[in-house]
């Protein structure tokens, strides 16, 4: 590959994942990705993964992987950055993170195939936290050579204290930590017990391992149709029966869930001879666990990190956040609790590592809260249940600027809606009609209806239901600009 070489990065970002970990705050139905979990500014971590990046030379618009269930949370996040992604590709059912990368570097080649740019892709995570933007631009800028010449690079982050939350990477070289000279990968450590950690940190061959990588396409996939044939076949195939769906791109499950459950670091990395690895010094966290959110948060004097409506006396070294309700501590020291509308945890903060294992066993036991939040996302905006019975239940309901519910009736539930905030668009059977605070409006079951924002504010309304089945099943759709 010689220096004239036209290429574009193409970042890859994974936003796939479920951060149980962070559980009460971050839950499969709108997990960490899509939270600003440090109240530091008002992007959330999906959206600080593509803005730490936006000004690099030769950067062009993301590719996103998600969940199929989290799509309208993607294009919504993305486009209040004023980002169109060149694609959203949803994945229906999790396989890890070579099937992912597959079908990615496949529909970058496919979107830059009728042009003679080299896609170099750039694989982020969406939950991730880096402080030093300027230093993991460099570590960027300076693994493109690299990757250039067919090597796949991955990104270590000298550790600062003996972690055994995360995997390690032995380098064949020493590394220096503020110099970006790349290194062959020598073996992946999983997470590692507390001696060993321990002797990890002391050696400068070994790095915490970031998940994040640069190579190009190509490359990428040369060496999984080496290491992985069958992974390659199935996406390929995924991808050509794969369906559009309007701003996104839905795979096809069979051939996708036929792909092996395997990281790249497993399939590839700890096999190719094309393995290097570069140095990124620059303030990395994964954002993990709860005890990690605290150790990069702003402490007070106490190194406390309260967010919300706390009051902490006699407390040391904890995180404390509140939602909603007043949360008081006294005489603690060395704790986690995280209040919720419909949760709290309360841990000592060196065990939130397993806090994943309490989300497993709630599932076991049916328990909602492992899975839902009280407030429910729609593309459309948002529902929040705040009181219920066998027969009724009261919600208080936000539309987005423009949006629209779809045309629909329910079979065994009446509903009432009485607007609290902004403006409202109603359509009940053929009658249509415009209705502000304090007016109202009645559905009979059995009629078709819409509810709509026809303005650039937001719109909030409270609705109660009453019927013998409230489940939200109970709706039979007969047009929705969203496609459901």
């Amino acid at each position: 590959m010689t220096s004239k070489t036209i290429y574009k990065i193409v970042p890859i970002i994974l936003a796939g994942g479920t951060g149980s970990r962070l559980w009460p705050l971050s839950r499969k139905s709108f997990p960490k990705q899509f939270l600003n979990l440090l109240n530091d500014d008002r992007y959330t971590m999906l959206q600080k993964t593509y803005k730490r990046i936006d000004n690099l030379e030769h950067i062009c618009r993301p590719i996103v992987i998600c969940n199929e269930e989290h799509r309208f949370i993607v294009g919504h996040q993305m486009k209040e950055i004023n980002i169109e992604p060149l694609e959203i590709l949803l994945e229906p059912v999790g396989r890890n993170t070579t099937p992912a990368i597959t079908i990615a570097a496949l529909k970058a080649l496919d979107i830059f195939k009728e042009t003679n740019i080299e896609p170099i892709l750039l694989i982020l995570s969406s939950d991730h936290q880096i402080k030093d933007i300027n230093n993991f631009q460099l570590a960027i800028k300076n693994s493109i050579e690299n990757a250039l010449n067919d090597n796949l690079i991955i990104f270590g982050v000298p550790p600062t204290y003996p972690s055994t939350g995360y995997g390690y990477i032995r380098s064949a070289n020493q590394l220096d930590p503020n110099q970006y000279f790349a290194s062959k990968v020598d073996k992946f450590i999983e997470k590692p017990n507390k001696k060993n950690a321990k002797s990890f940190i002391e050696d400068k061959k070994y790095t915490w391992n970031s998940g994040m990588f640069v190579f190009k396409a190509t490359s990428i996939l040369n060496e999984i149709k080496r290491f992985a044939p069958e992974i390659i076949k199935n996406c390929e195939k995924c991808l050509k029966k794969s369906k559009r769906d309007f701003d996104f791109l839905r795979l096809e499950e069979e051939a996708f869930r036929n792909c092996d459950n395997i990281s790249i670091d497993i399939s590839v990395f700890e096999k190719t001879n094309k393995a290097f690895v570069i140095p990124l010094n620059c303030g990395w966290d994964d954002v993990g666990s709860w005890e990690s959110l605290w150790k990069m948060s702003k402490k007070d004097q106490n190194g406390n990190y309260l967010i919300g409506r706390v009051l902490a006396k006699e407390t040391k070294e904890s995180l404390i956040r509140s939602e909603e309700k007043l949360v008081v501590s006294i005489g603690l020291e060395n704790i986690v609790i995280v209040e919720t509308k419909d949760a709290i945890l309360v841990a000592n903060k060196e065990s939130s590592q397993n806090v994943k294992n309490i989300v497993s066993l709630m599932n076991e036991k049916g328990f909602n809260e492992a899975i839902n939040h009280k407030i429910v996302y729609r593309p459309w905006g948002s529902f929040l249940s705040i009181e219920e019975g066998k027969t009724w239940q009261i919600k208080k309901i936000e539309v987005n600027p423009g949006a629209s519910l779809s045309l629909q009736m329910h079979f065994h539930r009446s509903e009432h809606w009485v607007v609290v905030n902004g403006t409202a668009k109603i359509l009940i059977e053929d009658n249509e009609k415009i209705i502000g605070p304090n007016e109202s409006a009645y559905i009979p079951l059995g009629v078709k209806h819409r509810l709509s924002n026809p303005t650039k504010f937001k719109l909030t309304l409270i609705e109660i239901q009453s019927g013998s089945y409230l489940g939200e099943d109970d709706i039979k759709r007969f047009e929705d600009k969203y496609g459901r």
